[in-house]
């Protein structure tokens, strides 16, 4: 079978243990990411089958119309938003997701957290440069971490908080808010009160209809002075703009951030700010990972080609 691969910015799937999967196939892996119709058509012109990693590429109902040979897309983790389901449903595409690890995104958001608080990057660079302790951090215990959205991360990042002997303040839906409450969390009476209170605010919400622009520059301006946002999920959960404004303003006093509105990224307002700390969508990026994410996606492929009952997404 002819298996594109798109996206992979390290050129590093073909060093997992999982790509021997694919033996017997013939696989083509691009290591650049292209956002022309006309580009991507041409490029996946031959492809039986897409493996995509995360939401790197849009699977459009323009883009597919002109893949004639395309039967299957087997996505890294378990979110295919970025696939146009209904267009799939009507060329008759199978579409598979597998599952993903909270653990990774969760560790990369502690680190941030750890980062920004004790100014790490900036004084790493200071001592580089010959400049000897120029900052004075700020330490979690007994502090207040607010935590948006519990789900596997969240819970993750609050388990983390309380062994820094962290107060975990969380909100969320009402479902989510009952499993912070029956983990000890305290639980904000408002969405307002958890941007009020937080010293470190982390977002670990999932992006949809509902959750997009969840973030307003008003709830923004709630925030301490002296306070961190840290969004490891998604960057439109928060209002476009409203986050370099905010820190132009100082409420928040800062920001440490892995997602951006459209990636991959190499200039961006934000990244101009000098009370932001920028990682380039590290979440997920970990071997552990990537082993499973991809080790799923090609399993499934494999039993989609094998004629074996695969769950199809676009079905």
């Amino acid at each position: 079978m002819k298996i594109v691969i798109p996206d992979d910015y390290q050129d590093c799937v073909r060093t997992l243990d999982a790509f021997g999967k694919l033996d017997g196939h013939a696989v083509t892996v691009y290591h650049d990411t292209l956002t022309d119709v006309d580009a991507l058509a041409e490029r996946f012109q031959d492809a039986e089958a897409l493996v995509l990693i995360r939401e790197r590429t849009p699977i459009t109902a323009e883009l597919l119309a002109r893949l004639p040979n395309l039967k299957a897309i087997s996505q890294t983790g378990g979110g295919a938003a970025h696939v146009d389901m209904a267009a799939c449903r009507e060329r008759g595409i199978t579409v598979m997701a597998g599952t993903g690890s909270p653990h990774a995104a969760a560790e990369l958001t502690w680190g941030l957290v750890l980062a920004a608080m004790r100014h790490i990057p900036e004084e790493a660079a200071n001592l580089e440069a010959g400049r000897w302790q120029r900052t004075l951090g700020t330490g979690l215990k007994g502090r207040t971490l607010g935590i948006f959205g519990y789900g596997r991360i969240g819970r993750l990042v609050a388990r983390y908080a309380q062994a820094f002997e962290m107060n975990v303040l969380a909100w969320g839906r009402e479902g989510t808010r009952e499993r912070a409450a029956a983990d000890g969390c305290e639980i904000a009476a408002s969405q307002h009160e958890l941007f009020e209170r937080a010293d470190v605010l982390s977002l670990h919400l999932r992006l949809n209809d509902a959750t997009r622009g969840i973030v307003t520059a008003d709830h923004l301006a709630r925030m301490k002075p002296s306070a961190l946002l840290v969004n490891t999920a998604r960057a439109p959960l928060i209002e476009a703009g409203a986050l370099e404004r905010a820190l132009r303003a100082g409420r928040p006093g800062q920001a440490a951030v892995d997602v951006f509105d459209e990636e991959p990224v190499t200039a961006h307002p934000l990244l101009e700010m000098p009370n932001l700390l920028a990682t380039p969508h590290l979440g997920y990026v970990e071997k552990d990972s990537y082993e499973l994410y991809f080790g799923d996606a090609f399993d499934n492929l494999l039993a989609f080609l094998d004629g074996r009952p695969v769950k199809n997404l676009a079905g």
